[in-house]
């Protein structure tokens, strides 16, 4: 799963993006208004990170250029900037959550899973697809109640898989939710993501639809 972060300050980027990742997620990082403006691929991103002060503009008036150009994705707005009049605007304007830094990552990380899974229409951490079992929080896999040991980009393809059972997903959807924009890709990575990911699963769960992608059987 994707994030977008966008955020000024290169040493905090630098360290949250890494923080994110460690957590599971693929994150880009955007540092000024003109680049969240033109981000070539948003309706890939699951979730966005927002700071409200940037150089070349503000956080604000993109959420509301984002949310004019019809994108629904959830927006939480992280900031130094945390007045209750700040925060009513933001929501206003079409944040899921309102952050005030300094923050400890265990609660970013939290309010980010929440507004997913608001997204998502559950309340739960857990994601249950005919007794697998998925904690995108914990990072947890459980099949039949056994627990899995899967590699961060098992676990992220699985997220995926999981997330839009029985539909087919191609290649290229795949990776662009599974990999950051600046990642090495090479041509066969599903392909081998897959295949290691059948062995722990079970050979079932991903068919192949020939000529167009992978479908994850729930």
């Amino acid at each position: 799963m994707r994030l977008l972060l966008v955020e000024d300050d290169i040493q905090l980027a630098t360290r949250l993006s890494g923080r994110l990742r460690e957590a599971g997620f693929a994150v880009d990082v955007a540092n000024c208004y003109e680049q969240g403006e033109d981000w070539p691929d948003l309706d890939k991103i699951a979730a966005v990170v927002l700071d409200l002060n940037l150089p070349d503009g503000t956080g604000m008036d993109l959420l509301r250029l984002w949310r004019r150009q019809g994108y629904r994705l959830p927006v939480v707005i992280l900031t130094a900037r945390g007045s209750w009049q700040e925060k009513v605007e933001g929501l206003n304007a079409g944040a899921d959550d309102f952050v005030v830094k300094p923050v400890r990552f265990e609660e970013l990380q939290a309010r980010l899973h929440a507004v997913l899974r608001r997204q998502a229409g559950t309340g739960e951490n857990w994601i249950d697809r005919d007794g697998l079992r998925l904690d995108p929080v914990a990072r947890k896999v459980e099949n039949g109640g056994a627990p899995l040991t899967l590699s961060r980009m098992e676990f992220r393809l699985l997220h995926i898989f999981m997330r839009h059972p029985g539909q087919v997903l191609d290649q290229n959807t795949i990776m662009e939710h599974i990999y950051d924009l600046d990642s090495e890709r090479q041509s066969n990575a599903v392909e081998v993501l897959i295949s290691r990911l059948r062995r722990k699963i079970g050979l079932k769960r991903i068919e192949t639809v020939r000529g167009l992608g992978y479908r994850f059987v729930a």
